[in-house]
């Protein structure tokens, strides 16, 4: 290493422009080599998955926040010597990738039917080719640590193999099944898509009642979706209910239709609601597929894929919103409407993707049989195996896996990976794995439906290292150490992972724990929509203020499992500490900050340099234990404050006059500020990369902080160094507050004698009069004010520094408006009246102004006799 001061220091711009400095940076760190992981390493593995960005997507402050945390931690255990890697790479996005392009075609005025199925795929491709995959470049710009010589895609050449070999390996172990059920079907999307898929919002809707039958034989019935009447097969009333216990087993009229259906007793309905008596349509219903199941009951489909009307009559071929109204209107003037409310407001399913309205449709599809699966999740956790962080998050996860429905995998799509099973001529159903050749022959077709894309993404933590190879890059990575990812894809994802990595990985789960964090809102805690107006661009944002101070703002932010508010004030904070750092480390290398040689020895240091030594250790020692419990902000919090406040703003000032002086004293304090410097700038690397690794360079001389070693806690403490510094501090704080309160100008410069002698203040008389401004006394001094702080004194003499009588003039009128707001105050206070009317929060608010009021004036009449009399 060379030393690094004086002119070498000018090498640094006298401001920092992260533009200037970020892209080539990140460059010389890939080419170099820094992020790729070596599975024949023989260091300690540390690793984790990236969650899949959709080929589709751009970067916004979700992945930013996400990519900041995990880029973080990596960062860190490589520098502690770990063989760390981030894998990347992105996810297909069935639904969301095929409507990009269906929508590029119907520009050109066609269909993928015009195409057919292989062109269509082709075409695919070749978008993605020319246009997915930007979020890749837009995480360079992050400075995202991943190693990209392992980056995967969903349906890559391996990937495609692993799904092949997991669905073969479940369907021969009958936990994969075709059955005709109810699932949720978008008929905008045309697919089916799974529960966890389905948004549930409240929409204004209408509530109708329906006589069902005559006389003393009818049954009245309430529907939101009248519709579906057409393909009622029953209607279903509890075995207990008196009320219809005379009608069960017998037939009533389906009104509209002429048919006839049967009343039906089920313990699945409540007596309680409503009318006691439920309409079942078990093809258009989830709760009435089961009832119709129990009761065998026909199905009667009345809509198509795109929710349109199918049975012959009046309302064939209507949308199913049209043909709500048209019977509603029908049953009105054939007076079986009993009541109608409107709106009536009720929970209703959308489609994530387009927000269209689900529509239950009863379809032959394919299944996981997830009990099995999802009992081996749940016990993971509750066996320790994996932990969940933080841990009040475990009750969501096991309300989801222990009440888990069968999984619908099968879509309705031509982009995605195509289900390997094959039909035959005569019946035969044959699953096809990977090294298998599949049926040939007249009569024989593949099925015609893809993987739902969370399928071949639950494969993720091992399908990435090569599985179902067994490669030297599963064997050291796997399982992973930590999945950081949002708790509100905990169901969409993570569960999968769960599943799926134990049953394939032989017990072993995916990941030793599960760091969930929250989403990021707008500053208000408003979820950020493009509805709202609210979406922030973050590369807005790095292009503006840098990488770092975007990357710093989203760690400070980030408590396990809470909700990110994020501003623009707060990024434009970060970038002023940015700037904050290459100042101070510009300063200190212009005045000779050296990493050469040992530290000296405790007792040949002051005790400023014993202080920040202390601190540094004891930061090092909360930072490190901050970061085993992910608590991104807190460690945030400490490096912002131990960096600005104590490094910047304490000791690098206090060194001043040390290094000012010269001598022995002036080179140790050169070597601690080095030191000083040295870890901090290690400490903050893993959240503000790009300049600490600009700026510890050219400190040490080194080849980069990306794989500089971790600071370690030396185990040095200093408690009475500590103590003598923080009553150095309480002097200054106090003797500059008074100087405020007096108008005084920071850097006006005040005659003072400080009577310190006695304390552990005397050896910093020079520091303190250096921070405070203050000159030494003349002949003649005669102090207009006098201090005392920590059992010293500050005698001041103000009589030359402020117009006395303007500032007697300005404080009296400050006092009259305080004591003013304390008396009006105090009066609606004493008010019983309107103490009995005014809300809590009212009082509570005048109670605080009347506080405020009262400091105001025993603050102010300190002030007034403080001032020089005359």
């Amino acid at each position: 290493m060379s030393t690094f001061a004086g002119d070498e220091a000018a090498t640094l711009p006298t401001t920092y422009t992260p533009a200037d400095v970020e892209g080539e940076l990140y460059e010389r760190w890939v080419e170099r080599g820094y992020f790729t992981a070596d599975a024949k390493s023989d260091k300690p593995p540390f690793t984790i998955v990236i969650p899949p960005p959709n080929v589709t997507g751009s970067l916004h402050l979700g992945h930013a926040f996400e990519h900041t945390l995990i880029d973080a931690l990596v960062r860190r255990k490589r520098m502690q010597g770990y063989e760390a890697l981030w894998q990347p790479g992105m996810d297909h996005a069935g639904i969301a990738t095929q409507n990009v392009v269906e929508r590029e075609l119907a520009k050109e005025g066609k269909s993928r039917h015009d195409l057919g199925r292989e062109a269509f795929v082709e075409r695919v491709w070749k978008w993605k080719a020319e246009s997915g995959g930007q979020i890749s470049g837009q995480m360079r710009r992050l400075g995202d640590g991943v190693d990209w010589s392992r980056e995967r895609f969903t349906m890559d050449e391996g990937l495609s193999q692993a799904v092949q070999t997991i669905f073969k390996k479940l369907f021969d172990d009958e936990l994969i099944y075709r059955a005709e059920r109810i699932i949720n079907w978008c008929p905008r999307c045309l697919t089916a898509i799974s529960d966890i898929e389905v948004e549930y919002q409240d929409d204004d809707g209408e509530l109708v009642s329906i006589r069902y039958g005559e006389g003393d034989a009818s049954i009245v019935v309430a529907t939101t979706r009248a519709e579906t009447m057409l393909g009622d097969t029953a209607v279903a009333v509890h075995p207990d209910d008196e009320r219809y216990r005379h009608l069960v087993g017998t037939e009533i009229e389906l009104p509209l239709t002429g048919r006839r259906i049967p009343v039906v007793a089920d313990a699945h309905v409540d007596p309680e609601f409503g009318t006691g008596a439920v309409k079942v349509t078990p093809a258009h219903d989830p709760n009435d597929f089961e009832i119709g199941q129990r009761h065998g009951l026909p199905s009667v489909a009345v809509m198509d894929e795109h929710a349109v009307i199918t049975v012959h009559g009046p309302f064939l071929g209507l949308d199913r919103l049209e043909a709500r109204s048209a019977i509603v209107a029908a049953l009105r003037a054939d007076g079986r409407i009993v009541a109608e409310k409107r709106p009536y407001v009720h929970s209703v399913g959308h489609c994530s993707r387009c927000k269209t309205t689900i529509e239950p449709r009863l379809s032959m599809q394919w299944w996981v049989k997830v009990g099995p699966l999802a009992k081996a999740a749940g016990d993971a956790v509750r066996d320790g195996r994996v932990k969940i962080h933080p841990q009040e998050m475990e009750k969501r996860y096991f309300d989801w896996v222990d009440n888990l429905h069968d999984w619908c995998i099968s879509r309705q799509l031509w982009w995605g990976h195509r289900i390997p099973v094959w039909y035959g001529p005569n019946g035969e159903v044959v699953c096809v794995g990977p090294d298998e050749q599949p049926p040939t022959g007249e009569g024989w077709h593949q099925d015609n439906d893809v993987l739902d894309t969370w399928f071949s993404s639950g494969l993720w933590p091992f399908s990435t290292l090569g599985w179902p190879e067994q490669t030297e890059s599963l064997a050291k990575f796997y399982p992973n150490s930590v999945l950081v990812t949002g708790y509100d894809i905990l169901f969409f994802w993570v569960a999968r992972m769960m599943m799926f990595g134990l049953y394939a990985m032989d017990g072993t789960p995916p990941f030793h724990t599960i760091a969930l964090h929250g989403m990021v809102r707008d500053q208000n805690g408003k979820k950020m929509s493009k509805s709202f107006g609210n979406v922030v661009n973050p590369l807005d944002w790095m292009d503006k203020y840098g990488s770092d101070a975007l990357r710093f703002t989203l760690a400070r932010g980030a408590n396990p499992g809470v909700d990110v508010p994020i501003g623009e004030d707060w990024v434009q904070a970060a970038r002023n500490f940015a700037n904050k750092i290459w100042n101070a480390t510009r300063f200190a290398l212009m005045n000779g900050a050296t990493v050469e040689g040992p530290l000296p020895a405790p007792e040949e240091l002051t005790a400023t340099d014993r202080w920040i030594l202390s601190r540094l250790n004891s930061t090092v020692a909360e930072v490190d234990a901050l970061y085993e419990d992910y608590q991104f902000s807190k460690l945030s919090e400490a490096l912002y404050h131990f960096a600005w406040d104590e490094v910047f703003d304490w000791y690098v000032e206090l060194s001043k006059t040390t290094l000012a002086k010269g001598g022995p004293q002036a080179d140790a304090a050169r070597r601690v500020l080095g030191e000083v410097l040295d870890v901090t700038l290690r400490l903050l690397h893993p959240i503000v990369p790009f300049v600490t690794d600009t700026l510890w360079t050219t400190l040490t001389g080194a080849e980069s902080l990306v794989i500089a070693d971790w600071p370690t806690d030396s185990g040095y403490r200093d408690a009475e160094a500590e103590a003598e510094i923080a009553t150095l501090q309480q002097v200054v704080t106090e003797v500059r507050r008074f100087r405020s309160d007096q108008g005084l100008k920071p850097g006006q410069r005040v005659p003072a004698k400080l009577e310190l002698d006695g304390t552990v203040l005397a050896v910093h008389e020079d520091a303190i009069r250096s921070l405070l401004r203050l000159t030494v006394p003349e002949e003649g001094f005669a102090a207009t004010a006098s201090l005392p702080v920590a059992g010293a004194t500050v005698a001041l003499d103000l009589s030359g520094t402020i117009d006395v009588a303007a500032e007697r003039k300005r404080l009296a009128k400050d006092l009259a408006a305080a004591e003013k707001e304390k008396a009006q105050t105090t009066a609606k206070l004493g008010n019983e009246a309107f103490l009995a009317k005014a809300p809590d929060e009212v009082v509570a608010k005048i109670r605080g102004r009347q506080e405020a009021a009262e400091a105001d004036i025993a603050r102010i009449t300190a002030q007034l006799a403080a001032l020089p009399q005359g």
